[in-house]
């Protein structure tokens, strides 16, 4: 019985001097080892806090009543009142929903297609084939949103190549650049178009780390080509997709200024005033700065709170975060 007593102790001496240090390592000390990690990171993080942070002081104008003149620092404090003059306003309404209407429908109807054009790709087994399909699709992002919006309003025209093909069923020319029903159709199609292969990129790479012999045991199993990809692919896919949902719901309030402004009509007006434009009007066409920097203001504080709030559901749900 002692000597079994003994050989039970000495195991546990053995396995508490196997056990890790877990002695918690300063973190001056660690610095001071890797320092030249840190040196090659300072850069980034310098340019971080120049560009990002310390302009973020200017913030601040949204909060006064801004004058050139007198600079950030003299401009009288006004408190929320721009903020509440926005919130008032009585086209307010109408801005915000064209702006969440836009996201939405463009997060919800675009977010799957580069991920159907990936698992796409994954099926097509010739190289040089493949290729050529990816340099069509990956193409179109790479034209400017300029030139983007003068094609559609070449195509769109009433006298443009579209109209000339319906015109076989119709009597007059339909405006769509003029009527605010189709310009949300309009923005969200050609959206798809020029950015949908470009995005599909990173889910064909994450496709490509796949082990065909997963593959190759479902086909012996007798696994068809849809089960294959729903359980293996899009398994493969999800950590992926959760991260880029998150990405995509925290910026569903930047529509994209350019195109927004770009298509935009004095007739469909209705429907393409979102936030960003109206800031541009407001805060650098009429000059009100202040009051152009709340509203900027206000679109970053929800982008945040969506951004949070996706995450914290994104992985109570799937167990994927973004941080």
């Amino acid at each position: 019985m002692g000597k079994s007593s003994s050989q039970v102790t000495e195991v546990r001496d053995l396995s508490n001097q196997l056990k890790p240090n877990k002695k918690k390592q300063n973190p001056f000390e660690y610095i001071r080892k890797n320092w030249i990690l840190y040196l090659f990171l300072a850069p980034a993080v310098l340019l971080v806090l120049l560009f990002n942070y310390i302009p973020m002081y200017g913030v601040t104008i949204a909060f006064k009543d801004f004058s050139p003149t007198r600079g950030i620092a003299g401009s009288p404090w006004v408190g929320f009142e721009h903020f509440v003059s926005f919130l008032q306003s009585p086209n307010f309404h109408q801005i915000f929903m064209n702006t969440i209407k836009l996201s939405a429908f463009e997060l919800l109807i675009g977010f799957p297609v580069p991920i159907i054009l990936a698992l796409m790709l994954n099926q097509v087994r010739r190289a040089g084939i493949k290729k050529n399909i990816q340099l069509i699709v990956y193409a179109p992002h790479f034209i400017s949103v300029v030139v983007i919006a003068g094609m559609l309003f070449i195509f769109l025209s009433p006298a443009g190549p579209l109209n000339a093909v319906l015109s076989i069923f119709t009597d007059r020319p339909i405006s769509f650049m003029s009527d605010p029903e189709y310009f949300r159709t309009i923005f969200i199609a050609s959206g798809i178009w020029q950015g949908a292969g470009f995005a599909s990129i990173i889910y064909v790479a994450a496709l490509s780390n796949t082990d065909p012999q997963l593959h190759d045991a479902a086909t012996i199993d007798g696994a068809s080509l849809l089960q294959r990809i729903w359980n293996i692919d899009i398994q493969v896919l999800k950590p992926t997709m959760a991260v880029l949902f998150i990405l995509a719901v925290g910026g569903i309030m930047g529509v994209g200024f350019e195109k927004a402004y770009l298509l935009q009509t004095d007739m469909n007006l209705p429907a393409s005033e979102i936030i960003d434009t109206y800031v541009y009007k407001r805060g650098l066409q009429a000059g009100d700065w202040s009051f152009g920097a709340a509203v900027g203001l206000f679109n970053s504080v929800i982008s945040l709170c969506l951004l949070i709030t996706v995450n914290f559901v994104v992985k109570k749900f799937n167990g994927e975060t973004l941080y």
